[in-house]
């Protein structure tokens, strides 16, 4: 069986293992989720992530980030753009998730950035995901 949405399954992942409090999670490795996780480190919604070569495909493990408390930091991670329903935005309909406080994942011209960092270089695209 082939797996239809590749990015909803990394999602999915994450969202599973920072619900059951898992230091980390491994997931499959491609160019698109190599960029996503990079945006995660970079928003400090994740501690780190280590490029693991294993065979012909590697993958990425990623660990995950908790306040001192022991709360989870990525309260909320969901899929926006589907391979069955593409969700395209201009520059003047970029989401704002959370009123500021959530930030959306985009593909662009330019390559995959957050909503901020396309607003400011005036970029539409299609917005992959939404993190909170």
């Amino acid at each position: 069986m082939t797996m239809t949405d590749p990015i909803a399954d990394m999602l999915t992942r994450i969202r599973n293992a920072t619900r059951s409090r898992s230091e980390y999670v491994d997931i499959p490795k491609s160019k698109l989720k190599l960029e996503l996780t990079r945006i995660l480190k970079s928003e400090g919604f994740i501690e780190d992530f280590k490029i693991m070569d294993a065979g012909v495909r590697g993958f990425i493990r990623v660990f995950l980030k908790y306040t001192t408390d022991g709360e989870q930091v990525i309260r909320g991670i969901t899929r926006a753009s589907t391979p069955g329903r593409r969700r395209y935005v201009g520059v003047k309909d970029i989401p704002r998730p959370f009123g500021g406080l959530g930030v959306a994942i985009l593909s662009t011209s330019k390559g995959i950035m957050t909503n901020t960092q396309s607003k400011a270089q005036g970029l539409g695209g299609e917005v992959i995901c939404y993190v909170w």
